[in-house]
């Protein structure tokens, strides 16, 4: 203890701060991983010394080892979908937080206050996208039901891990809405000879949209712009329904001991200019009203600058979607696998 305290003196006397502890944050790899490395991260240690290790897996994964270790938790932040966030609070796996301890949220969107224990950091769309090298000259996408056209037979890719997608656009397409989506079941079968694959995780879409087994997909809009980066030529469609909006949002573990540096992650991340670097990144629309938007990326499909056109869109609240995502995923698998 005494060599220790002898060893944090000389420190102290050379001006050189002590190591300090990491804070550790759940959050999907690849792509998701490094645009929080470069955006929020890097200016949290810039502001505040302490390191982030970014620990990552799936959505639903990441959830159940968060059950497992409720108490004493491995992360001590998390990105996750705002329903899923939903399903953390719902385990008290997520803390009540103290809004006053997030300034940033004051000039937030009021949507991005996604419950008492989880603030939204962006949004998004899942909607058709289809490669237009792939497909052909006379194709196009103007509403949901394209994806039911002869067209698609055996060409079509949707997500099984999560199919809450598809099946609000059926129920949408059939007069209903989410709570009623049973009224979409008769669409959706025979939607079943257009579809060629279904995909388990972001990386898997991404494959299986390079290589061009699923040259039509339901597709994340921050995917398709990534794609398109590399060069693969795909089209996102908004159809006239309104793309499915996601949002991605933030909470701080229940009994981390990492609380005070956890909120300054949140606020960093809330931060305008780091809003504006990380939406430029995953290509998304900002939760900070003051963050910019450039003038080109505000064109395209599934950025919004406004509550207005965000409302256009096609809106779950998270505790219904939460609570309908185990019957729809068990009804999916049953009913929709070849």
């Amino acid at each position: 203890m005494k060599g220790l305290l002898a060893a944090a003196i000389l420190l102290a006397g050379t001006g050189i701060a002590p190591a300090q502890e990491e804070l550790v944050v759940s959050i999907w790899g690849g792509n998701w991983r490094d645009g929080a490395q470069e955006a929020i991260a890097t200016e949290f240690t810039k502001r505040t010394g302490v390191e982030v290790k970014f620990v990552t897996g799936g959505t639903m994964d990441r959830l159940t080892k968060a059950k497992l270790s409720a108490g004493a938790p491995q992360a001590d932040v998390t990105l996750t979908t705002s329903h899923v966030a939903y399903l953390y609070s719902a385990s008290d796996l997520f803390e009540k937080l103290d809004v006053s301890k997030i300034p940033n949220l004051k000039e937030a969107y009021p949507i991005a206050l996604r419950s008492p224990y989880a603030i939204g950091l962006y949004s998004y769309v899942y909607a058709p996208a289809y490669r237009t090298d792939l497909m052909p000259d006379d194709f196009k996408i103007t509403s949901w039901k394209d994806l039911w056209g002869d067209q698609v037979k055996d060409k079509l890719g949707l997500p099984d891990f999560d199919p809450s997608h598809i099946i609000i656009a059926a129920a949408k397409l059939s007069g209903a809405d989410a709570k009623d989506w049973k009224k979409g079941i008769p669409l959706l079968e025979k939607l079943k000879p257009n579809i060629k694959a279904l995909y388990q995780s972001d990386a898997t879409s991404q494959e299986l949209m390079k290589t061009g087994e699923t040259p039509v997909q339901v597709l994340l809009s921050i995917n398709a712009y990534h794609q398109m980066s590399q060069g693969i030529p795909i089209k996102l469609v908004i159809p006239e329904e309104g793309g499915v909006v996601g949002i991605d949002a933030v909470g701080i573990s229940a009994g981390t001991k990492m609380a005070d540096a956890a909120y300054q992650f949140v606020n960093t991340a809330l931060d305008p200019k780091v809003q504006e670097k990380l939406c430029e990144l995953y290509k998304c629309s900002p939760m900070n009203a003051k963050a910019h938007v450039s003038d080109e990326m505000a064109k395209l499909p599934g950025i919004f600058t406004s509550d207005e056109q965000l409302e256009k869109q096609i809106l779950v609240d998270d505790e219904t979607r939460a609570k309908l995502l185990p019957e729809w995923k068990s009804w999916f698998t049953e009913n929709m696998t070849r």
